[in-house]
């Protein structure tokens, strides 16, 4: 791994110890379990992650149909603030 930006941040004891504990026992240092797990944030929060994975998920279901899921759907988006 090539050595990146240096950093300081506050973490609560609480995280620390459990962070320090999962370095320690899988052989990693502490700033690699750090850096995996803001990679990690990051891919879940980030906008276009997210996007894609709603896409993924609903290109896998097909339209509605019946009256009672386009009702449903009209009122929730009524319901939503834009």
């Amino acid at each position: 791994m090539t050595p990146g930006m240096k950093v300081a941040v506050s973490v609560p004891d609480d995280v620390f110890d459990r962070a320090d504990r999962l370095a320690r026992s899988a052989g990693r240092s502490r700033s690699d379990v750090y850096a995996a797990a803001l990679r990690e944030y990051v891919a879940r929060h980030g906008p276009e992650e997210v996007t894609e994975a709603l896409d993924l998920v609903v290109s896998g279901i097909d339209e509605p149909t019946g009256p009672f899921v386009l009702e449903v759907g009209r009122k929730a988006l009524r319901r939503t603030e834009w």
